[in-house]
């Protein structure tokens, strides 16, 4: 029995892993605008961190998927390739605001955060 217990576990913790790295970009979406409220209203500076880093996360798994207005596009396009560098964009601005944060700044992370929004309008505008 103890084995049974052991081996759902695994089963279960692999089919976790598995399905985290099969998010679709909605998915992506969905984990950054959370975050991102998250952000904008704590003060707990664990809290921030970790919203951050969900951010990141999520922008760099973006960065593997097609948006639908690019469906059908080469992967080494000029649109593609916009559409990656305001990822980019924002992955640098996620990371000024966590390193603020891992300085015990909040303030000043929450202010940089603030430039996640306007970088999210322009790219949305081109992309949705």
């Amino acid at each position: 029995m103890h084995k049974f217990c052991r081996a759902m576990l695994t089963v279960v913790l692999l089919s976790s892993s598995a399905a985290a790295l099969a998010q679709g970009l909605d998915d992506d979406m969905d984990i950054l605008k959370g975050a991102y409220r998250t952000v904008q209203k704590t003060e707990d500076a664990s809290e921030l961190k970790k919203a951050l880093t969900d951010m990141r996360a999520a922008a760099e798994n973006a960065k593997t998927q097609t948006p639908e207005s690019l469906e059908g596009k080469a992967a080494d396009s000029a649109e593609m390739k916009d559409y990656r560098a305001g990822l980019d964009t924002l992955i640098g601005q996620i990371d000024a605001s966590k390193k603020l944060a891992d300085a015990g700044d909040i303030a000043g992370a929450k202010t940089e955060a603030k430039k996640f929004a306007a970088t999210r309008d322009a790219n949305h505008k081109k992309f949705r």
